[in-house]
């Protein structure tokens, strides 16, 4: 099976991924409503999931909003919330009480911390995680193959990894009005659900489930959009965007374009949603690249 790729028009700009995130934590928490209320939904999955983890990690935890809802589901876990962007670390570190944050034990608290790094390459000891939580933040990686296999290294065998992230139909109302309006290559493009669950199995995860919905968004005008994409550093980041701010004839067309695509004065956004969950299963080969096998003792003929 060739190994799954990112398509080359789907490439993002690290950079800009990360200046987006930088300039929106004081309106992030206010304008995620999206981001809470997927993560809500993802919990409701947890209810089926008998694991009780020791050690949690939240991937892409942002300003730190999923890390009290984990914390109150699993009290006793040491919990690690990592981020590249340190502007919303400051708000997810504030979240915490101090004595949560560096006394672990204390009062029957466990540990909770976040960490600025690159999910790419991840702090963390290999097998050393029960369970890793991503809550929309798996479509903002450049590459999201090599990113799937370093949270495969983190988990134990027997761990979960559960997620959310965008797919292909999000924002098509977008899209659609900037090929309208004479502005291509300005809207990300998403990777489909089942290529994702193609990388999970390639990455070295077991029993991977998939599932997705569309959530509608609506907005009184085109600049209530475009002012909640970037409060919540949903800033373009193409690679191959071209670059500039729009002229305001170009912006005018843009406009127009989207209210034409109104509903009862409103304009819609759809989102679809991807949900998945694997799990960290036995190696089927070493470090080096052996392949193991196993021999079971057989009984007395």
């Amino acid at each position: 099976m060739a190994t799954p790729t990112v398509p080359p028009d789907y490439a993002l700009d690290a950079r800009a991924v990360a200046h987006g995130f930088e300039i929106a934590p004081a309106r992030f928490d206010s304008a995620a409503v999206l981001h809470r209320e997927v993560a809500r939904r993802m919990a409701e999955r947890l209810d089926l999931v008998t694991l009780k983890p020791a050690r949690l990690l939240d991937l892409g935890c942002g300003s730190g909003a999923d890390l009290q809802p984990l914390r109150a589901r699993y009290p006793d876990a040491l919990m690690l919330g990592l981020d590249r962007s340190a502007a919303l670390l400051a708000h997810a570190a504030s979240r915490t009480p101090r004595w949560r944050r560096w006394l672990p034990g204390v009062l029957g608290g466990s540990q909770t911390a976040v960490v600025r790094a690159d999910i790419a390459a991840l702090p963390v000891a290999p097998r050393s995680q029960d369970m890793v939580w991503s809550n929309m933040a798996l479509h903002w990686l450049p590459d999201l193959p090599a990113a799937l296999r370093e949270i495969q290294r983190t988990l134990k065998v027997g761990g979960l990894f559960m997620f959310s992230m965008l797919g292909p139909d999000t924002l098509r109302e977008l899209r659609a009005a900037l090929d309208e309006a004479g502005l291509p290559g300005r809207a990300h493009r998403f990777i489909d659900m089942h290529d994702v669950g193609d990388m999970l199995v390639e990455a070295g995860f077991a029993e991977p489930v998939m599932d997705m919905e569309h959530i509608t968004l609506t907005f009184p005008s085109p600049e209530g959009l475009y002012r909640d994409l970037a409060d919540t550093g949903s800033l373009a980041a193409l690679a191959g965007r071209p670059r500039g701010l729009l002229t305001p004839r170009a912006r005018a067309r843009l406009d127009a374009a989207l209210m034409r695509r109104a509903e009862d004065g409103r304009l819609p956004a759809t989102m679809e949603i991807i949900y998945g969950h694997a799990w960290r299963g036995e190696p089927k080969q070493t470090e080096d690249g052996r392949a193991i096998i196993k021999f079971e003792r057989g009984g007395r003929r």
